[in-house]
C-alpha cells in the first residue's frame, strides 16, 4: 500500500544519521559568557563563506539557472535549517527573533518549486544531461554525441542537497521521470560526502536512498528498489518500515522473476500535450541558429525608411527573415538606454505581477503594461513603431506596451497571437482581431530565449535591442496558421521583451483587405 512503501517525512535524526554535534563545548547557560555574535560565526561561518563564493566574478548571479535555484533553496531552506537547527536551539534566540522578521520577505517554498521545475523543464528541452547539470556544465547528450550548448565563465556544482531537493519536488508530484535521476545524483554525491553533515542541508544520505528507492518501485523496477533498501538498512537497520519495504520487494520478484531484466520503461510526462512539442524542442536547440538561413536568394538586408519623414534621417536596419509568414527583424530599433528606460519603467509592475502569480501557481514569466502617459519615451516608441510600418498604433486600434519578464529558464508555450475564436477577449476592445505583432528584444540572453515558429520552421534568436514584426492575419482577415509560435526556454540569462499588438480597425487604408487567400 502507498502507506507502507512511501517514505513520510522520514528524516534521520544526527544520531542515527551519524551527524556530529556541533555544539560548542562549555556552553553551560549562565556558565559562559557566549555572545551572539560568536555563536552565529560559529553556526553559520562555513554558510556565510558558501553563500559569498556564488557571488564571486558574477555582475549577474541570477542569469545562471544554477546559481539562481540555489541561491533561492539558501534563502528559502537552507538559512531556516541554520538558524532552527539544534545546535542553535539554546543560545541565539535573538538571531532567530531576527530571521523571523524578514522571514516573510524571503522566497516562499513555492518560488524553490518553481525554480526546480524550471531545471527540469531546460533539462527536457535542450536534452541537458542531470550528472552534467549537477557539475554546472550545460551539455546536451543524444546517444553517444555530447554538445556543449554554453560553457560558463566559472562552473558552479550543485551540492547532494541540491539535487534531492530538486528530486524531491518531481517525486512529489509523481513525476518519477525526472525524480529519478536527479535522485540517483543526489544518492552518487552523498554516498562521496557520507559524514560530513552540513547544519543547512534538509536531506541525508538516507533520505536520497529512502526516496529512489520508492521511486523506482513507482516506475515498475523493483530490482533496483530492492538493492537501494537494502543499502538504506545498512545505515539504519532498526527502521521497520524500511524492513517491510524489502520483505514485500523479495516476495514481488519471487513471484515473478521476469521483474529482474524485464524493468518498465519511464515515458516522460508530456503535460500540456502538444503535438507540436518535438518540432519546438527541436527549434529550441538550435539556440536560434538558421543554417541555410543566408543561403535563401528572397531574404535580404536594407535601410528601412517606409518612405516616412520621421526615418529619412536615421533608416532603421531592416533584415527578412522569412517569407510565408512575412517576420523581418530590425536591428538597433532601441537603444540601450532607452530599453533600460523602459525595463526601469515596467519592473515595480513585473515584481507585483510575479508575486500575484506565484500565489496561484509557478510561472514561466511576468508582464507589465505601460501606458503611453507614463514616461515621453513611451510616445516616442509609439511614433517610431507607427513610421516603420505604415499602421495606427494609438488605442483602441493597438494596445498598449505589454513589458515581459522571463524568469529562471522562462518560456511561452506555442500559441496564436492573433484570436482563433469569436469569443476571445480580445474582442472586448471592439477593433477588430491582432493583425499584427510588433515584439521588441530589451536585453540580450547568453544561451537559449529564442523565438520559434512551429509550422514554418525556423527560430530567431534573441537580439538585443531589435525588434521583431510579423502579420498575424492575412489581407482577408483570416488568422495565418504558420503564425504559431513560442518563447523558447531561457538557458542562461535574463530575457525581456515588449510587445505591441496592433488591431484590424483603424488600418482599412493603411494595409487594405484583400479576398485573396494568397494575400
Amino acid at each position: 500500500s502507498y502507506q507502507m512503501f512511501h517514505p513520510l517525512g522520514l528524516r534521520s535524526s544526527a544520531i542515527s544519521s551519524g551527524k556530529s554535534s556541533l555544539t560548542p563545548s562549555n556552553s553551560h547557560l549562565g556558565a559562559v559568557a557566549i555572545s551572539v555574535s560568536e555563536i552565529i560565526q560559529f553556526l553559520s561561518s562555513r554558510f556565510y563563506d558558501k553563500v559569498l563564493s556564488l557571488h564571486e566574478d558574477s555582475a549577474t548571479p541570477v542569469s545562471n539557472p544554477l546559481l539562481a535555484f540555489t541561491l533561492i533553496k539558501r534563502l528559502q531552506s537552507d538559512w531556516r535549517n541554520v538558524v532552527h537547527s539544534l545546535e542553535a536551539s539554546e543560545n541565539i534566540r535573538a538571531l532567530k527573533d531576527g530571521y523571523e522578521k524578514v522571514e516573510q520577505d524571503l522566497p516562499a517554498f513555492e518560488d524553490l518549486e518553481g525554480a526546480a521545475r524550471a531545471l527540469m523543464r531546460l533539462q527536457d528541452v535542450y536534452m541537458l544531461n542531470v550528472k552534467g547539470l549537477a557539475q554546472g556544465v550545460f551539455q546536451r547528450v543524444t546517444g553517444s554525441a555530447v554538445t556543449d550548448l554554453y560553457s560558463p565563465r566559472r562552473l558552479f556544482s550543485l551540492t547532494a542537497d541540491d539535487c534531492f531537493q530538486v528530486g524531491k519536488v518531481a517525486y512529489d508530484m509523481g513525476d518519477y521521470y525526472h525524480a529519478i535521476p536527479w535522485l540517483e545524483e543526489a544518492v552518487s554525491l552523498f554516498r562521496g560526502s557520507y559524514g560530513e553533515w552540513k547544519t543547512e542541508d534538509e536531506a541525508s544520505l538516507e533520505d536520497a536512498l529512502d526516496h529512489l528507492a520508492f521511486a523506482y518501485f513507482q516506475a515498475g523496477n523493483v530490482s533496483c528498489a530492492l538493492s537501494l533498501s537494502r543499502e538504506f538498512l545498512l545505515y539504519s537497520p532498526d527502521n521497520k518500515r524500511m524492513s517491510r519495504n524489502v520483505l514485500k520487494y523479495e516476495k514481488l520478484l519471487a513471484e515473478s522473476p521476469t521483474r529482474v531484466v524485464a524493468e518498465t520503461v519511464i515515458q516522460r510526462p508530456n503535460v500540456p500535450h502538444l503535438q507540436t512539442r518535438d518540432t519546438y524542442e527541436g527549434l529550441c536547440q538550435t539556440l536560434g541558429s538558421q543554417p541555410t538561413h543566408y543561403q535563401i536568394p528572397s531574404l535580404y538586408c536594407s535601410y528601412e525608411t517606409n518612405s516616412s519623414p520621421y526615418l529619412l534621417l536615421q533608416p532603421i536596419r531592416k533584415e527578412v527573415i522569412h517569407l510565408e509568414p512575412y517576420v523581418v527583424l530590425y536591428h538597433d530599433f532601441v537603444n540601450d538606454l532607452e530599453a533600460q528606460k523602459i525595463r526601469g519603467l515596467a519592473e515595480p509592475w513585473v515584481i507585483i505581477s510575479g508575486i500575484r502569480s506565484l500565489m496561484l501557481q509557478p510561472v514561466m514569466c511576468f508582464s507589465a503594461w505601460l501606458k503611453d502617459t507614463v514616461d515621453p519615451l513611451l510616445v516616442t516608441l509609439d511614433h517610431r513603431i507607427g513610421a516603420l510600418t505604415g499602421l495606427d498604433v494609438q488605442p483602441p486600434y493597438a494596445e498598449y506596451l505589454q513589458v515581459v519578464n522571463y524568469g529562471i529558464g522562462g518560456h511561452y508555450e506555442p500559441h496564436f497571437d492573433h484570436a482563433t475564436s469569436p469569443t476571445s477577449p480580445l474582442y472586448r476592445m471592439k477593433s477588430g482581431n491582432r493583425v499584427a505583432t510588433f515584439m521588441i528584444y530589451l536585453s540580450s540572453v547568453e544561451a537559449g530565449g529564442a523565438t520559434a515558429f512551429i509550422y514554418a520552421n525556423f527560430s530567431v534568436p534573441v537580439v538585443k535591442n531589435a525588434a521583431l514584426f510579423w502579420w498575424n492575419l492575412h489581407r482577408s482577415g483570416e488568422g495565418d496558421g504558420d503564425t504559431l509560435h513560442a518563447g523558447c526556454p531561457v538557458l542562461v540569462g535574463d530575457k525581456w521583451v515588449a510587445n505591441k499588438w496592433i488591431h484590424e480597425y483603424g488600418q482599412e487604408f493603411r494595409r487594405p483587405c484583400s479576398s485573396s487567400p494568397e494575400d
